[in-house]
This record gives C-alpha cells, sequence and structure tokens, in this order.
C-alpha cells in the first residue's frame, strides 16, 4: 500500500546512510579525541574537589569562560607535594578521556603544579600548617640545652662545610667535648629517610649523648628541602635528645628548625650554641672568686666584731664574777632561811605553850589535883558516875591526885 513504508527506509531529505547508535557515536569520539589529545597542558582553578577513600582525586578546571571535568587517579595524586584543594590555580599535564557511559569528556592528569606559587612553597605551607596543628612547634615541648655537654652528636654529611664550620668553632671556644659525626646525606632523593634515620639512631647511641645538631649549609629552598620533609620534621620534634637544628644560613628557616628546641643561623652558631666560650667561662669564675671573696672577707669582720662585742661583756670579761655574785646571793638566802626558821619555830612553840596550859586546865588530872578523885569499875575500869551503878562487893579503883585506892562496896547509899 502506498501509506506503508519500510522501517529500514531513511525519512524523506535524508542520507542513504545507515544511523549510528549512541555507543558507536561515542566509539568514533572517544577515538577522535583521545588520538588527537594525547598529551596536553591545562590551565585553571580547581572547583568541586572530593577524594574518596579510593584515594583518586576527582575536581573541576574552570576559567572565565569554560570548564573541564579532570581526575588524578590514586598513583599520581601521591606523588603530589602539595595537597590539592579548591580555589588553586593550576597547571595540569594529562591526556583527554571520553567517559562513554555518559557521553562526557575529562582531563586525566597525571602531573600538576600551582601557578604563581611553586610547588615546594606550597607543599612546604601545607606541611607547616599540618604539623602546627599538631602541636609539633609549641614551646611548651622543648628541651633546654645543657651547660657543659660531654658528648655531641652531628646528623650532617661528614664531607660538607657545615661540620668543619662547627668543629672550628668548637675547638676555639670549649675543650673536652667529644663530637660523634653519624653520616647523611643531606639533600637528592633519600635524603630525608636517611636523616632521619640518623636521628632515630643518635638516640639509641650509649653512653647517651649530651646534645645533638641536625643540619647543613645554606642553599636554596630545592637543596635545604630535605630537612622540610615531614619524616625529618617528627624525627626531631620526637628525638629524646636536646637537639639544634642548624639549617642554612639567617635567610632559611626550615621545619625542622622550628620543631627543634633551639634553632642555629648557621652550623658555627650552634657550635656557640651548645657549648660555653672558655674564656668567657674563665672571666665568669674570675668575678665569681671576686664576688665570693669579699662576702668571706665581709663575714670574717662581722664575725670579729660580734667576737669583741661578746668579749666585752662583763660574763666573759670577769667570769668568776657572776659565779661570786651567785654565792653571795645562796649564803644570804641561807641567812634568811635560818632566820625564818628561827621564828617559825619560835612562834610554833609559843602555840603549843598556849595550847599546852588549855589542855592542863581542862585535863582531869588538874582537877584531881584540887582534891577530887575519879572511881572506877577496878576490872572494866569504867568510870562510875552514880551509886545506881554499884554492886556490893565489886570492886573499886579510885584515882587520886598521887596514887590509887582499891577498895571494896560494902554497902549503898541511894
Amino acid at each position: 500500500m502506498s501509506s506503508a513504508s519500510s522501517t529500514n527506509t531513511p525519512p524523506a531529505g535524508t542520507s542513504d546512510q545507515a544511523p549510528l547508535s549512541v555507543a558507536q557515536l561515542t566509539g568514533r569520539l572517544k577515538g577522535l579525541v583521545e588520538e588527537s589529545f594525547p598529551d596536553v597542558w591545562v590551565a585553571g582553578e580547581v572547583s568541586n574537589f572530593s577524594r574518596p577513600q579510593s584515594g583518586h582525586c576527582y575536581f573541576t578546571l574552570k576559567d572565565d569562560q569554560a570548564q573541564i571535568r579532570a581526575v588524578m587517579w590514586r598513583g599520581s595524586a601521591s606523588r603530589l607535594d602539595f595537597k590539592l584543594t579548591d580555589g588553586l590555580e593550576l597547571v595540569c599535564h594529562g591526556r583527554l578521556d571520553v567517559y562513554a557511559p555518559r557521553g562526557s569528556y575529562q582531563l586525566v592528569v597525571d602531573r600538576a603544579h600551582p601557578q604563581g606559587v611553586g610547588a615546594l612553597e606550597l607543599a612546604l605551607r601545607q606541611l607547616r600548617e599540618k604539623l602546627a596543628r599538631e602541636g609539633l612547634f609549641d614551646p611548651e615541648r622543648k628541651q633546654p640545652l645543657p651547660k657543659f655537654p660531654r658528648r655531641i652528636g652531628f646528623v650532617t654529611s661528614p664531607t660538607g662545610a657545615a661540620i668543619r664550620d662547627f668543629l672550628e668553632v668548637l675547638r676555639r671556644r670549649w675543650a673536652g667535648v667529644d663530637v660523634l659525626v653519624i653520616p647523611v646525606r643531606v639533600q637528592g632523593d633519600g635524603a630525608a629517610d636517611e636523616i632521619a634515620a640518623g636521628i632515630k639512631a643518635a638516640a639509641r647511641i650509649e653512653p647517651a649523648l649530651d646534645v645533638l645538631v641536625v643540619g647543613r649549609g645554606g642553599g636554596s629552598l630545592e637543596d635545604l628541602w630535605a630537612f622540610n620533609e615531614e619524616p625529618v620534621v617528627r624525627a626531631v620534634a620526637a628525638c629524646p635528645i636536646p637537639t639544634v637544628s642548624a639549617v642554612g644560613h639567617e635567610i632559611d628557616v626550615s621545619l625542622s628548625d622550628l620543631a627543634a628546641d633551639v634553632r642555629a643561623l648557621t652550623p658555627s652558631e650552634a657550635a656557640e650554641r651548645v657549648v660555653p666560650a672558655a674564656d668567657e667561662m674563665a672571666g665568669q669564675i674570675a668575678r665569681l672568686g671576686d664576688r665570693l671573696h669579699g662576702t668571706v672577707r665581709r663575714m670574717i669582720q662581722f664575725a670579729a666584731q660580734r667576737v669583741e662585742s661578746l668579749a666585752a661583756r662583763r660574763v666573759l670579761a670577769h667570769p668568776h664574777a657572776s659565779i661570786e655574785d651567785r654565792a653571795r646571793r645562796v649564803d644570804e638566802l641561807d641567812a634568811r632561811g635560818q632566820r625564818a626558821m628561827r621564828n617559825l619555830l619560835g612562834e610554833r612553840n609559843h602555840r603549843v605553850a598556849a595550847l599546852a596550859g588549855k589542855l592542863e586546865s581542862l585535863s582531869p588530872l588538874g582537877v584531881l589535883g584540887r582534891g577530887y578523885s575519879v572511881t572506877q569499875d577496878a576490872r572494866t575500869g569504867q568510870v562510875i558516875r552514880a551509886a545506881t551503878e554499884l554492886k556490893v562487893g565489886q570492886e573499886l579503883r579510885t584515882r587520886l591526885a598521887e596514887g590509887d585506892v582499891v577498895s571494896e562496896v560494902k554497902r549503898i547509899e541511894k
């Protein structure tokens, strides 16, 4: 029929070519794009950054007019010297890739570095902020250096100028110090691991070190970078030995400087920090000796004046006088005591005599002396006061002023 048409017949006005499937079209685009852009540099601002547990980094690179999705696989991301964040201006190297399931393309980044700020400066800033938050640079963690160390360790290159400068200043300032050099590489690949291992080895040395110096001479940021790497900074902060960081020159401040107990601007200054100057100590000892001599002299003068003052006292000038005074005082007290005893005895004798007179006047014997007598039962001694107490034949004893009379009752008269 005229109204019927085959489903395979192209619509009017189209090409005789058969249509492509979405997968076919996407595949052709994928091949075209990936073959055309196998190696490309792209600059833009990072946005929508995310990093799931897989470790892969997903973000968008954008400018004022366009944007492109980007991915950096975990292996490439782990080699970055800085941390990816939103708002960071990047220059990325990679290749274009078409992601068929979504029909979108993306930049697969294998290398990147910040624009404006170098990667090393950015990595340094980010690591410094991270370690500062952990408290590795806190002043409360710092240990004081010993005044007179006997054993000093130095983690450095044994052929560098740092150890020569250090030893030269050390010999000039103070003798009798043992220096143990722990040889490591101070720059290049693997230097940070060697420095960290050297610091840890220094903590195990017996007899124990009194001070540990970690350092090298000056150089560029790249030359000094090993002393900014996290393993070295953590080893310095964890070292139980008081540690001096002597990395670079005055204008160079490494993270090891911040983590160490003491920062020295140069290895030469490190020697000045860890040992005193012999001539300064000699002068200080001389000044202390003068102060001690003056103090002792003043103490002796004060003691002499004190002795003279005590010697002038009567008790020391005439020691027997005090004894004689006390002897006289004892004699006076003895005389007073004897007089008091005599007076007391006399007074007591008068009182006794008066009491005796009173007793005598009240005594029955006194009554007998005036012609009276006392009659008693001869057997019992009971005093007879009335005739009714007597019986005929009872034996009585009559007491007179002189002598007694024994009688027998013959008759009782009432």
